[in-house]
């Protein structure tokens, strides 16, 4: 991959507390695999100091790229941002609040050939609460189950993918549907995947923004009205 561009981004929601290491640590992971990159940091919305700690390592990244939201526009939102400003070869992205071990990515680089398009983290373990894992192993089959899936983890935001997956992939969910909704469609394009296994970890700062019930009802929504969309009809 010496010889690769790589795009390596997060989106930032309120994520004061991790946001700086992230990016350290990323500009040291992504240099250590290629010296053509760019960091990418999609801050949505925040209202902590998340702003103006990255304003601050702006100032000291020459490679880091940020792009501000107004106002929240969602996870799924935050993700198509970060896809559509990327500009290399190649396109990796996890989350800012280190649950994944961003010095894991040269293990997915390491399955990158030329008859690969995504490569796909899985959870190995996965540390969170026992409500949690249990929710998000229900979530994770019925998904497969409904989308007819082949890769295990379609809920692992950790992947490293081909720029040119996304030319005239139109994503149109801003919730956190958009990882069904991009592997379902990059799957019926015939895209090949890989898969590695990943560690999880537990959330160093912040909290998540999925469980309360507003984003639960928007989520069982958008799902039943994508699966109608991609599964039923048959309708990109």
């Amino acid at each position: 991959m010496k010889k690769v561009s790589i795009s390596c981004f997060c989106p930032c929601y309120n994520d004061a507390g991790s946001i700086a290491s992230m990016v350290v640590l990323m500009d040291k992971v992504v240099r250590s695999i290629t010296d053509d990159y760019e960091l990418i940091v999609i801050d949505d919305g925040s209202s902590d100091r998340s702003r103006l700690i990255l304003r601050e390592l702006e100032a000291r990244y020459p490679k880091l790229r940020l792009i501000f939201h107004d106002t929240n526009k969602g996870y799924g939102g935050a993700l198509q941002a970060g896809f559509y400003a990327s500009t290399k070869e190649f396109v990796f992205y996890t989350d800012g609040d280190f649950q994944y071990d961003i010095t894991e990515m040269p293990k997915l680089a390491a399955l990158m050939d030329d008859g690969i398009d995504v490569v796909n983290g899985y959870k190995v373990t996965r540390s969170d609460s026992l409500s949690r894992i249990i929710i998000g192993y229900m979530y994770q089959y019925f998904m497969k189950f409904l989308f007819q899936f082949k890769i295990r983890d379609v809920d692992c935001d950790f992947r490293l993918m081909r720029r040119k997956v996304f030319d005239n992939l139109n994503l149109k969910y801003k919730s956190g549907v958009v990882c069904v909704e991009m592997i379902r469609k990059m799957q019926d394009r015939g895209c090949a995947f890989a898969e590695v296994p990943v560690s999880h970890h537990h959330r160093v700062y912040g909290r998540s923004q999925f469980f309360n019930f507003r984003r639960i009802f928007q989520v069982g929504r958008d799902l039943l009205r994508l699966w109608w969309d991609l599964v039923i009809i048959r309708r990109g």
